[in-house]
């Protein structure tokens, strides 16, 4: 007889496991939309200061703030 209490549990596990992954992202994608307007006003005033263009451009600004505050979030 098959033992199917075992492969249960192990599906839902994953369920919870990608349930979390998902949420993740979803907080991602809502911080990063977020802080892209800010962070592509702070690099065209930095462009018109500066009269050059800025090293980091403003999707990679506002991905690498996602980056930091999306964790913050998921370990409080």
């Amino acid at each position: 007889m098959t033992d199917m209490t075992n492969l249960t549990n192990v599906t839902r596990k994953r369920s919870h496991s990608s349930a979390a992954t998902r949420e993740y992202y979803v907080y991602f994608a809502v911080i990063f939309l977020a802080t892209l307007p800010l962070a592509i006003l702070t690099w065209t005033l930095t462009a018109l200061r500066q009269m050059a263009l800025p090293s980091r451009g403003p999707v990679k600004s506002a991905w690498s703030q996602a980056q930091i505050i999306t964790p913050r979030i998921f370990s409080a």
